[in-house]
């Protein structure tokens, strides 16, 4: 397969579809983490479809002091990629091309989920990044767009979008893609020293302790559920090796089971990022967020459902963001 480079949306409307289409959206400098993307999205289209991967460097993603001059910009290396990865179009659009007035004067607003987490630390950002999701979706006229969970306030923004003002197309999240020391791939990784690197390992083993301790509860509280409210229930629970609460078991015996411990599955990531703060150089924090991923608001103790655990910060001057899903009230975590 010979991946065409298209340049404009009329060359792009001008192929013959025959199957469905299934759009990759980046920024260019692609790495595993997007293959793995094009490669989700070859499945979906199928033999007779069509993957098209878009790289556009959006100027509007950007706010003042941001990395956009800086921002790898890497096309033919790209092009091999997606290839390699079964793309069959890269569409890569000039800032004329998709905003040929200058900027937008009408926008899409993120709203108040927008505000939160990212958008708090970055105003604006969300706005501008639905925009061109927005214009590209039109511009590409896919059937299924495919995005990573690593940027989870993203996938989240845009499914609501697509919902609320009715695009009409699927939105397909894909798990995150980790290097094998388990940092998440990013583009930014490559501005990372050696000794800044071993620093920002501590955004997935901050993540990793949390999904681990909420591992620990659901088996604590699934085990509870089968042993009555007893010396013998007590028992069970120091059985498992549940220091903390065989400490006090009694006292753990007389509470009903119920879905277990956002609090502490905060405090367990907390404290490897605390640990990391007096590293040198220093994990500096944006935020540390366990989140209902269908509005980005806080979960309290008695959340049951899907959540996100979220984490942002800096390593000397690189930005870094991760997350990992956590399941409450139902047993396991997804990981």
């Amino acid at each position: 397969m010979t991946t065409v480079l298209l340049r404009t949306a009329g060359d792009l409307h001008a192929r013959t579809r025959a199957g469905r289409r299934a759009v990759v959206m980046t920024m260019g400098a692609l790495h595993e983490g997007h293959a793995t993307l094009v490669r989700a999205a070859r499945e979906l289209a199928g033999p007779d479809g069509e993957v098209v991967v878009t790289v556009f460097v959006n100027p509007l993603q950007f706010g003042e002091g941001e990395d956009l001059d800086r921002y790898p910009r890497t096309l033919d290396a790209d092009l091999k990629i997606a290839e390699l990865a079964g793309a069959d179009v890269v569409f890569a659009p000039s800032v004329d091309e998709v905003y040929p007035g200058g900027e937008p004067q009408v926008r899409i607003s993120a709203g108040p989920m927008g505000e939160r987490l990212e958008g708090a630390v970055r105003p604006g950002h969300f706005d501008g990044m639905l925009t061109v999701v927005a214009k590209l979706l039109h511009l590409t006229r896919p059937d299924v767009a495919l995005f990573g969970q690593k940027d989870a306030q993203q996938l989240a923004l845009i499914r609501r979008m697509v919902r609320d003002l009715n695009f009409g197309m699927d939105i397909v999240g894909v798990p995150t893609v980790r290097e094998a020391d388990g940092l998440a791939l990013s583009s930014r990784n490559r501005y990372l020293s050696p000794q800044e690197r071993r620093t920002a390992l501590a955004l997935s083993r901050a993540l990793f302790a949390g999904r681990d301790r909420h591992a620990a509860q659901e088996a604590l509280r699934a085990r509870a559920r089968e042993v009555p409210a007893t010396h013998a229930r007590a028992e069970a629970l120091s059985a498992i090796g549940e220091s903390r609460a065989a400490a006090d078991a009694h006292a753990v015996a007389k509470v009903a089971p119920g879905p277990g411990g956002p609090a502490s599955v905060r405090a367990a990531a907390r404290l490897v990022l605390d640990d990391a703060a007096r590293l040198d150089p220093p994990l500096v924090l944006d935020y540390l967020a366990l989140v209902d991923p269908s509005d980005f608001t806080d979960v309290d103790e008695d959340f049951t459902g899907e959540a996100v655990l979220a984490v942002a910060a800096r390593v000397g001057t690189t930005r870094l963001i991760d997350n990992i899903p956590l399941a409450f009230g139902t047993l396991g975590a997804a990981s």
